[in-house]
């Protein structure tokens, strides 16, 4: 049997096969969850707005310990990882275009990013996801560590990276078809270390961002923003690009 908050987030999602849509994992997976993964929730909680203490409440306390700033940090993780992992269906594009903004050129592009949102058919969105990321031999793309890194795939910066996940006790999840490099899964790993079941201190999540993120990911947003294909996920690219400078600022600030 299903656990109740699994039950709650495939309700919100309209079935098994939509939340697997949204959270880039295959139908047959979620099918075979008997309750939402750790490493998953914080992605489960973007896609559906069920909040992760009723997901798994033996991991988060109704009253979450974490602070405001590092939730927002979470979910910001988690959006960027949700959405450059898989095509939005038509209810994730929904949630996304509710997002709000502010005055602050991340509220700015949170507010681009559902204005585009809300514009976009799920059939568009697909077609400009494969565009970037897949494409007919490759896509536009390549949202990979190694290859921004060395210019090519599975290289040594994947090694270092698998070498620090198993320290750390991060296994790699059965469905995942991309390497760990992968830009969607950098987010998701983000996410779960400031709060998820790899919860770690400050100092090593600013070592993860510093050695496996930092060189790169930036570039990678920066190139999304003007990606030729790129319509809902150029403002994709601008909170990724602004979020990544705010979180290596912030890093770099005397404690």
């Amino acid at each position: 049997m299903a656990h109740s908050g699994l039950e709650a987030a495939i309700r919100a999602a309209g079935g098994v096969t939509e939340l697997a849509r949204r959270v880039g994992v295959s139908q047959p997976s979620v099918s075979n969850w008997s309750r939402v993964p750790a490493e998953r929730v914080l992605a489960v909680e973007a896609a559906t707005g069920i909040a992760r203490a009723i997901l798994r409440p033996d991991l988060y306390a109704a009253t979450d310990p974490l602070d405001n700033a590092d939730a927002a940090r979470a979910q910001e993780y988690a959006l960027l990882a949700t959405l450059l992992a898989g095509a939005p269906d038509a209810a994730l594009l929904h949630r996304v275009a509710r997002l709000r903004g502010d005055e602050t050129p991340l509220g700015r592009a949170h507010a681009a990013l559902a204005e585009a949102a809300g514009a976009a058919s799920a059939e568009e969105v697909a077609r400009e996801h494969f565009e970037l990321f897949i494409g007919t031999g490759r896509g536009e793309l390549l949202p990979y560590g190694s290859y921004y890194l060395t210019g090519f795939l599975h290289e040594r910066p994947l090694a270092r990276l698998r070498a620090d996940l198993a320290a750390l006790g991060i296994e790699r999840a059965a469905e995942t078809g991309e390497p760990e490099d992968h830009a969607a899964i950098l987010c998701e790993i983000m996410a779960g270390l400031i709060g998820g079941e790899f919860r770690t201190p400050l100092d090593q999540q600013h070592g993860f961002l510093d050695k496996h993120l930092a060189p790169w990911i930036g570039r990678f947003f920066t190139d999304l923003e003007a990606a030729k294909a790129a319509r809902l996920y150029r403002p994709v690219g601008t909170i990724g690009r602004l979020f990544i400078a705010i979180e290596t600022q912030a890093f770099a600030l005397p404690g």
